[in-house]
């Protein structure tokens, strides 16, 4: 088993020292990967994130979901005591703050908000991924909290959750949690990995 804390410092490390021509042409490939792929045309109600600490940039697929007129979506974390994440609508231009974490985030109140089974897909960040589809954040748990109600539906069970990550960051097997919550798909700058949720 991974010493989790010592992998995430690893993979961060290794996520910062790309360069930004690196980081730029990675997040070019995977935006024409993703946009390619049907399950993701498909869906008209997305969630994103902004990057930071070398993770893969979605903004040219966010601009590219706009300009198709798909209504875009950004995290924002609620009250401190309950540690999970609301969804609010971003449109270019809109105004940003900085949360407690010093992530860039839209204004509660500024637009329609929706908890995640309002959406079709989310775009989730990630510090290392397997092929079952779990998934190793940050360490603060905010979207397996968030997305805990995915457990017990399993016959209507959206969003579809999309990893974004750098190849490298891809692992033989990582330890799994029972409040771990597995993405459906991973893109990278070499392909995308589907999960057979059969098989986790």
């Amino acid at each position: 088993m991974h010493d989790l804390k010592q992998l995430r410092k690893a993979m961060r490390v290794r996520r910062r020292g790309l360069s930004a021509g690196d980081q730029a042409t990675r997040a070019r490939i995977v935006e024409r990967r993703l946009r390619s792929f049907l399950p993701y045309q498909r869906s008209s109600r997305i969630a994103f994130y902004l990057s930071n600490d070398g993770e893969i940039d979605p903004q040219r697929l966010m601009r590219s979901a706009l300009q198709a007129g798909k209504q875009v979506f950004l995290p924002v974390l609620r009250r401190q005591a309950s540690a999970l994440l609301w969804f609010v609508e971003y449109r270019p231009g809109d105004r940003l703050l900085t949360n407690r974490f010093g992530i860039a985030e839209p204004h509660l109140r500024a637009r329609s908000q929706t908890p995640p089974w309002g959406l079709d897909a989310i775009l989730l960040p990630l510090v290392a991924f397997d092929h079952r589809g779990n998934r190793l954040g940050m360490g603060g748990g905010f979207y397996d909290r968030t997305l805990a109600y995915k457990r017990q539906r399993l016959s209507w069970n959206p969003p579809l959750l999309i990893g974004m990550a750098h190849e490298f960051q891809r692992l033989a097997a990582l330890p799994k949690q029972s409040w771990d919550i597995p993405l459906d798909l991973i893109v990278t700058e070499q392909k995308i990995y589907q999960v057979d949720s059969k098989r986790c």
